[in-house]
C-alpha cells in the first residue's frame, strides 16, 4: 500500500515533508556529537593514564602539564575540575539524550530480549552491550568525574595509587574500564554504519571491517587500561605504609 504522503508528493510535486518536526533527528545528531567527542576524550583519557607504565614521573609531569604548570607555577589543580565539570556536563546529555532509546518499561525490556534472541543479529546484541554498560557507566562514571571534580589535587602517582588500593576504589575501576572501553568501542562502530562513513562501493564489506577494527582496538585499550590498573595496585600496595603522602618530583 503506497504512503498518501508519498502519492501527494508525485501527483503535486510539493514537498510534505517540510511541515514535519526535524528535532527528532537533530536529537539524533546531538547523540552522535556528544557519543563521538566522549569516546575520542576516553580513548586519549586511557593513554594518559596509562603514562603510569613509563613510571611515576612520567605521570606526575603528564599530571602537572594538565593543571597547566607550563603557565601556572606548580600547577592549579581547579583547572583539572573544570574540564571534569565539562566531560561530567557532556556525559549527562548523552546519557539524557540516549535514556529516550531505553526500554521504559519491564514489558518492552522483555519484548526486546526476545526479539534479540529471535533475530541472534551481531549489531542487535551489540545494542544490548552499549544498554548494559551505558547504564552501568551512568553510575560508576559520574561517581569517578565527581571525584575529579571535588578532589583534583588527589591525581598524582601516589594519590592515586592510595585511591586505588588502599581505599578499594579498584573493583569500581576495574568494572568502570570494561563498561567504558566497551561502550566507546560499539559506540564509533555504531557510528560509522549508521552515517555511512568509509562505505564507498562496498558497505558490506565497510561493516566487515569496521566491526574487525572496533574488535582489535576494544582489546589493545582494554589490555592498556588492565595493565595501568595494575600498576597503579603495586604502587598503592607498596606505598600503603605512607598512605597520603604526595609525589615529590624528582630533580635532576
Amino acid at each position: 500500500m503506497l504512503n498518501r504522503e508519498y502519492v501527494t508528493e508525485l501527483l503535486t510535486g510539493k514537498d510534505t515533508t517540510k511541515h514535519k518536526s526535524r528535532m527528532p533527528a537533530r536529537i539524533d545528531f546531538l547523540q552522535s556529537v556528544s557519543g563521538l567527542l566522549l569516546a575520542l576524550f576516553i580513548l586519549f583519557h586511557l593513554v594518559f593514564e596509562g603514562s603510569i607504565l613509563l613510571g611515576k614521573e612520567a605521570m606526575y609531569r603528564l599530571t602537572k602539564m594538565f593543571e597547566g604548570e607550563p603557565f601556572i607555577e606548580g600547577g592549579e589543580p581547579l583547572i583539572i575540575s573544570v574540564l571534569a565539570f565539562i566531560i561530567f556536563a557532556l556525559f549527562i546529555l548523552h546519557a539524557g539524550i540516549a535514556l529516550r532509546k531505553f526500554p521504559s518499561s519491564y514489558r518492552e525490556y522483555r519484548r526486546y530480549i526476545e526479539h534479540k534472541a529471535l533475530l541472534n543479529h551481531n549489531d542487535t546484541n551489540l545494542w544490548y552491550i552499549q544498554i548494559t554498560t551505558g547504564f552501568i557507566m551512568f553510575f560508576l562514571g559520574s561517581i569517578h568525574l565527581y571525584m575529579m571534580m571535588t578532589q583534583p589535587e588527589n591525581i598524582g602517582p601516589y594519590a592515586s595509587s592510595d585511591r586505588i588500593y588502599s581505599d578499594w576504589m579498584w573493583p569500581m575501576y576495574l568494572v568502570l574500564l570494561i563498561s567504558v572501553v566497551l561502550h566507546a568501542g560499539i559506540g564509533v562502530y555504531r557510528l560509522i554504519i549508521k552515517w555511512g562513513w568509509f562505505d564507498g562501493k562496498d558497505p558490506r564489506g565497510n561493516r566487515q571491517r569496521s566491526r574487525k577494527i572496533a574488535k582489535v582496538l576494544v582489546g589493545l585499550y582494554l589490555l592498556l587500561g588492565l595493565a595501568s590498573l595494575g600498576t597503579y595496585m603495586k604502587i598503592g600496595y607498596e606505598h600503603q605504609n605512607d598512605y597520603g603522602k604526595r609525589y615529590v618530583e624528582q630533580k635532576k
